[in-house]
């Protein structure tokens, strides 16, 4: 059972561990690892006999690492932090240097890990969170695999946890999932993606097979279409460099977007056991329709911001001007994307993706937007057109869900207007203070695969992009950068919804009145 599922109950702690963090000096281990870590110790669901042992090529002794991490942790978890807390977790902190691809370096981790299960009681069992670049993945499983370090037993468990990206495209994603399995089994693999953590993501399969008046809805018969939105209001910033290998399209549409689309379209699974949830969402990337390479032409959009200026009335830069990027780039900084599938639960429905860089606000959500009520019975009233009924995932910030309705106004005359029912998780459960990590973190500590990605899930994602970066590659853009920093993104993506007589919805932030040439609706 996940800890999605314990919450708010008394969960146990995960069983006996070390966790062995590669890459430990980075910002990865000092924003959200230890953090989640600390979070997980404050909820007393780490287990007594946990260590974590940081590797990296630092010059570092115990002391100092749990210093450094000390340094940045109280200002990391705000006012959740406790120094009875972080007093109970530090001891629980090791270090060790090591050269990543020297051998004689993983003989000298046998040895450390080995009188650390004596020291802390951790029973042999260990979760190598992989914190490093994509290209050390297979160097590093490949020494563990040969000192023995992922070999299972009936009395132990070994775990590797990977961050994305997972490949650059299909053959690369092909390429390293047939590495990572010549030294492991698919169950001992976690493939991360945080934005699993949030909790309102965990809650669409809640709220859809846990609610009798929802399921009976999502479908084609009674929903018109659906828009997922990730929007960041951030730059770059000093991930310039990798991001002209990547772009929009490659670090968020086959890794979050895809998934959030997978929990909201999947068919009901027998059981929330990992393996038939997961199953469910490779089926419902399955159904989705390849875009040709005629249809990336009308089906997509891509942008990259200018100068222009954030919600607070800072002025920032434009892409191209960002560290480490071409000042003649054309890597694309925002995607919308319009995707249709091939099922009978959503043939017919549009699925309109869209995400970017240097946005009017930090918001992701999910839209789903019902289809319109017939208005002959109001034709003798003032009400000429209804409004669509609407329903919204708010995922960040202020997880919760919003449904808009139809509502008659007070007075004399029929006129109909429209209403919010607002649930927010803060207000009904309290703001637990959370990176995104704990859960997962805790649901591979306890073996419970379902919020992380399969290797078919990944493959699968590359598939449905693949035309995409193809024909973005033949044919390069001639109009960026086409969109303001502090917009909401270049007018080409109004247009695509302006095609199917449909708007995108106006996300609702202090950042309202951002320049705004989509089509969005209020």
């Amino acid at each position: 059972m996940s800890l999605m599922q314990t919450e708010y109950t008394q969960a146990p702690p995960a069983t006996p561990n070390v966790m062995i963090i590669f890459g430990a000096g980075g910002d990865l281990t000092r924003r959200k690892l230890v953090p989640a870590l600390y979070h997980l110790c404050a909820a007393g669901l780490l287990p007594e006999s946990f260590a974590m042992l940081g590797l990296d090529r630092l010059e570092l002794g115990d002391e100092s690492f749990r210093d450094r991490l000390a340094d940045t942790l109280s200002e990391s978890v705000g006012s959740a932090y406790s120094a009875d807390v972080w007093e109970r977790l530090r001891g629980s902190l090791h270090y060790m240097r090591i050269d990543m691809l020297a051998d004689q370096d993983y003989e000298e981790l046998c040895e450390r890990l080995t009188r650390i299960d004596a020291e802390r009681a951790t029973e042999g069992n260990y979760l190598f969170y992989l914190a490093v670049p994509p290209s050390l993945f297979g160097e590093i499983t490949n020494r563990l695999g040969e000192v023995g370090l992922l070999h299972e037993s009936d009395s132990d468990w070994r775990r590797v946890i990977i961050e994305k990206p997972f490949g650059h495209d299909l053959d690369s994603a092909v390429t390293l999932n047939e590495a990572m399995h010549r030294n492991m089994d698919e169950e001992q693999i976690y493939r991360i993606d945080h934005y699993l953590g949030k909790e309102t993501v965990q809650n669409i399969m809640v709220f859809r097979f846990a609610n009798g008046f929802i399921e009976p809805l999502w479908n084609r018969h009674h929903i018109d279409h659906v828009q997922i939105t990730v929007a960041e209001s951030v730059g770059v910033e000093h991930r310039g460099a990798y991001y002209e290998e990547a772009g929009a399209l490659r670090d968020m549409i086959p890794n979050h977007l895809l998934v959030l689309l997978g929990f909201l379209a999947m068919e009901p699974p027998n059981s929330f056991e990992a393996q038939a949830v997961r199953e469910e969402i490779n089926k419902t990337l399955d159904a989705i329709i390849p875009l040709t390479h005629e249809q990336v032409l009308t089906h997509s959009v891509r942008g990259q911001y200018a100068a222009g200026t954030t919600a607070a009335g800072e002025a920032v830069n434009a892409y191209r001007d960002s560290p480490h990027v071409d000042p003649k780039s054309r890597t694309e900084t925002f995607v919308a994307l319009k995707l249709t599938m091939d099922n009978w639960r959503w043939a017919g429905v549009p699925f309109y993706l869209r995400t970017g860089k240097r946005l009017a606000g930090q918001y992701t959500e999910i839209a789903i937007q019902f289809k319109r009520a017939p208005t002959m019975m109001f034709k003798d009233t003032d009400t000429d057109q209804l409004e669509p009924d609407m329903l919204v995932l708010r995922i960040q910030p202020n997880e919760g869900i919003q449904m808009s309705f139809g509502a008659k106004i007070p007075g004399p005359q029929m006129q109909v207007g429209t209403v919010n029912m607002d649930f927010c998780y803060e207000d009904y459960f309290g703001n637990k203070p959370a990176t995104g990590y704990e859960t997962l973190i805790y649901d591979c500590m306890n073996g419970d695969a379902t919020l992380f990605k399969h290797a078919d899930t990944v493959e699968k994602g590359w598939e449905i992009v693949q035309s995409v970066m193809d024909v973005w590659q033949a044919l390069p853009p001639r109009d960026f950068p086409n969109y303001a920093a502090g917009s909401w993104g270049p007018c080409a993506a109004g247009e695509l919804l302006r095609r199917d007589g449909r708007r995108w919805r106006r996300i609702q932030t202090e950042a309202a009145t951002a320049t705004d040439c989509t089509g969005s609706r209020s």
